[in-house]
């Protein structure tokens, strides 16, 4: 949800696959089905003198009843101190604060304030409520809205970099929500590239504002052109590796709309990013790999826990 200047960005060397030179082949592009041969009744006297059965509303089976969807991944605890880069209409951050209690939230985006109101008119009133809350809680809060800065930048100098509020650093989670440059141009490759580069810069002005057991975090959507970015090599290519992935559930969210790069579409349109399928990338310095995996089962212990506790209390 990031537009930025392309001509300040440096020639690097990327690992590339072949498929980033492969020709688009549109993003629509359906798969095709399989039948299935097994649900066919042969054609004989006594099927065709069949009488049709009467439908019920009785239940469906086990055998035709959908998988339960999947609990949610979230990837961060109350108390980390969170950096969100490329905000759009900042839904996204107020839904942290209200739905997940997150109190450490150094929110940005890269449009300056005009710009923002401009595009996403309901920004106002996300900003609003994240800038009142602590008046409203009365709790002690670290939360603070930075316009204009850009994510190639983080730490710099001057207004793009964040100032001194982010260059201090010391970040449990620095997340990037579905990073995109904008519509720059309508050749695939060129697009892909420029979003290529967009991420490596990200990484290396990220990396140095984590905390000792920081991670960067990064959602992307599933399928072309964004398969062709190549994610992992990106961040393997700058000293990062994947600690784990998981699928995006905007769901998890309340309140989140994911919004275009561009604005808002004039009239609603029918474009929703939350309806497509998205992944997000929890990447980590080599060394911090261990020490992930064991918070990550710390926290799975203490959930099991908790919901033990729960039904005891039940049965008492």
């Amino acid at each position: 949800m990031l537009g930025i200047h392309l001509h300040n960005f440096p020639t690097i060397p990327l690992v590339e696959s072949r498929q980033t030179l492969i020709p688009h082949q549109g993003m629509g592009k359906s798969k095709r089905q399989k039948r299935n041969l097994s649900l066919r009744v042969p054609y004989t006297k006594d099927a065709r003198n069949k009488k049709p059965q009467a439908l019920t509303s009785s239940p469906p089976t086990s055998k035709t009843s959908k998988t339960p969807q999947q609990a949610p991944t979230i990837p961060f605890d109350p108390q980390d101190r969170i950096l969100l880069v490329g905000e759009g209409d900042f839904s996204f951050t107020l839904s942290l604060y209200t739905h997940h209690n997150c109190t450490s939230l150094i929110a940005t985006c890269y449009d300056n304030a005009a710009t923002l109101a401009e595009k996403y008119p309901q920004s106002g009133a996300h900003i609003r409520k994240l800038e009142d809350a602590p008046r409203d809680v009365g709790e002690q809060r670290d939360i603070k809205v930075l316009y204009g800065v850009d994510a190639t930048k983080l730490g710099k100098c001057g207004a793009a970099g964040g100032g001194k509020v982010v260059r201090k650093g010391g970040f449990d989670r620095v997340m990037f929500n579905f990073p995109h440059v904008g519509g720059v141009t309508k050749d695939v490759n060129r697009q892909v590239r420029y979003n290529q580069e967009l991420l490596v810069n990200f990484f290396k002005s990220a990396i140095p504002l984590l905390a000792p057991a920081g991670t960067i975090i990064v959602t992307v959507f599933e399928g072309e052109p964004y398969s062709l970015w190549n994610v992992r090599d990106l961040a393997r290519h700058v000293g990062l590796q994947v600690a784990r992935s998981f699928k995006f559930q905007s769901g998890a969210y309340p309140g989140y709309q994911h919004v275009r790069t561009l604005g808002n579409i004039k009239g609603g349109g029918g474009w929703k990013g939350e309806d497509r399928d998205a992944r997000t990338y929890i990447f980590g310095r080599k060394d911090v790999e261990a020490t992930w995996a064991q918070q990550t089962k710390q926290k799975k212990r203490k959930s099991e826990s908790e919901s033990e506790s729960s039904h005891t209390d039940q049965d008492d």
